[in-house]
C-alpha cells in the first residue's frame, strides 16, 4: 500500500471513531495486566464477565496474591485454560510485590518476564495504561495486515515490525484499536462486511464481497 493511502487509511478510522478503547475491563494497570492474560484464547466478553467479581475484591497484587490459586480459580473457571492461567496471575502478582513495588512495569523487557506475559500481552499493557505507541498484534490485526496490503508479512512480529514503520505517527497511539475493531466487526473472517469498510477502495483483498 502506498504512503498516501495509509495516511488516508487511518485518517479515515480516526474520523470515524476519533478515541478507540479496548474493549476489556479494567480498574487500573495491575487489573488491565491480569484481563489481557486472562484474554489469551478467550473472548474478551467471557474475561469481564469473569473478571467483574474478581476485581472488585483484588485490585491490586497484594489482594490478588491474598486469594491464592484455588481463590483465583474460582473467578476464573469459566475462562478457557483456567488453571494455567491462574498459576500464572498469582506468580506475577507476587513478582509485582517482591521486584516491582508492586507496579506494572513500563517497558517490555521487564513485562516479558512475568509469567504468562508474551510480546503481544505487553504490547497491549505499554500501549493502553502507558500510551506507548504500540501494536499488538493479534489474529484480527494479522488477517487485516494481510489482505488490506497494509503491512504483510508471514508472522505476527513481521507484521508488527512492518506496522510500525508504516503507521503515521500522529496514529501511533490508537492504531492498534482501529485495527482490532476493524477485524473484528467488519473485516471478519470467514465472510467481511466489505460494505460497511471505511476503507474498502484502499484495500487490496481481491476477496472483497461486494
Amino acid at each position: 500500500m502506498k504512503k498516501a493511502d495509509i495516511q488516508t487509511f487511518f485518517e479515515r478510522l480516526h474520523a470515524d471513531n476519533p478515541n478507540p478503547e479496548g474493549e476489556l475491563n479494567y480498574v487500573n494497570e495491575f487489573t488491565l495486566l491480569v484481563a489481557v492474560v486472562l484474554s489469551a484464547q478467550a473472548t474478551d466478553k467471557g474475561v469481564n464477565k469473569a473478571t467483574e467479581k474478581l476485581f472488585q475484591i483484588a485490585e491490586t497484587p497484594e489482594k490478588m496474591a491474598a486469594l491464592g490459586l484455588d481463590g483465583i480459580i474460582s473467578h476464573v473457571k469459566t475462562i478457557g485454560l483456567y488453571n494455567a492461567k491462574a498459576k500464572n496471575v498469582l506468580a506475577l502478582s507476587e513478582i509485582l510485590i517482591a521486584d516491582h513495588n508492586s507496579k506494572v512495569p513500563q517497558t517490555r523487557e521487564e513485562l516479558e518476564k512475568l509469567p504468562g506475559v508474551g510480546r503481544k500481552t505487553a504490547n497491549v499493557v505499554l500501549n493502553i495504561a502507558f500510551g506507548q505507541p504500540t501494536c499488538a498484534v493479534d489474529t484480527h490485526i494479522f488477517r487485516v495486515s494481510n489482505r488490506t496490503g497494509l503491512a504483510p508479512g508471514k508472522t505476527v512480529l513481521a507484521v508488527e515490525k512492518k506496522l510500525m514503520k508504516v503507521i503515521p505517527k500522529e496514529f501511533g497511539v490508537d492504531a492498534h484499536h482501529w485495527l482490532i475493531l476493524l477485524g473484528r466487526y467488519i473485516c471478519k473472517a470467514r465472510k467481511p462486511d466489505c460494505g460497511s469498510c471505511k476503507v474498502y477502495d484502499l484495500c487490496r483483498f481481491k476477496g472483497k464481497t461486494v
